[in-house]
């Protein structure tokens, strides 16, 4: 009798290891899934080059995300004109294959160009102006084109990258005037602090100076805007 109860705690002990053990697993398994399903699945572009630069880029996207563009010209100077959402851009060079990446952080990038500040008998200046969307300003709980669309600026290998356009703007378009060296900025600001970016914001202009860029003052000041529109009354 002794023996047979003996055995049936063993078989209990034993089915009881077992059973734990399968939870383990199965909870181990369960686990490891959600991590796998929590982790972005990362999709890299095509490869841009640009002749007058020691590096080239990828872009990088999310998987089921906004597409990387519609078309991106592997030579083309300007990426402002297409529709597109990445959320990093890889910079390699070319020739010792050193690799690092624009952004330290959670951003959308909705445009790039490739410019080029120019100045008699001295070597051309080469950089890249991008627009980025960092924060959720109409907190909606996620990044898109109603949030503030920020400038900055890079060198031509990615690095040295400096905000241009004051926060809680949305930069609408721009252009460089060689002979004072600078880049003229067109902006939109929530002038009516709603956290959106309609016809009723104010619309401004920044000069900034390309040989130490920073944010600059805007142009049309408060007195002028408020001069304006006293002769309109």
């Amino acid at each position: 009798m002794k023996k047979i109860t003996t055995a049936i705690i063993v078989a209990t002990l034993s089915s009881s290891c077992q059973a734990n053990v399968f939870r383990k697993a199965e909870q181990a398994k369960t686990s490891s899934i959600a991590e796998e399903k929590s982790q972005p699945n990362i999709v890299y572009g095509d490869l841009i080059l640009k002749e007058q630069s020691d590096y080239l880029m990828i872009p990088v996207n999310i998987k089921n995300s906004y597409p990387i563009s519609r078309k991106i010209s592997l030579d083309s100077s300007s990426y402002s004109d297409k529709e597109i959402e990445l959320y990093n851009i890889i910079f390699s060079n070319k020739k010792n294959g050193e690799t690092h990446l624009l952004l330290k952080k959670k951003a959308i990038i909705t445009s790039f160009d490739f410019l080029e500040k120019k100045e008699q008998e001295k070597p051309s200046t080469r950089f890249w102006l991008y627009r980025i969307i960092e924060n959720d300003t109409n907190k909606d709980n996620k990044l898109n084109s109603q949030d503030a669309i920020i400038g900055y600026i890079s060198d031509s290998s990615g690095k040295n990258l400096q905000q241009i356009t004051p926060n809680n703007t949305q930069l609408i378009s721009w252009t460089i005037v060689q002979s004072v060296g600078a880049i003229f900025l067109k902006i939109i600001e929530d002038s009516d602090n709603d956290k959106k970016f309609t016809e009723r914001d104010k619309i401004n202009f920044l000069k900034v100076n390309l040989n130490k860029p920073a944010i600059a003052a805007e142009i049309i000041s408060d007195q002028i805007d408020r001069e304006i529109k006293s002769y309109l009354k």
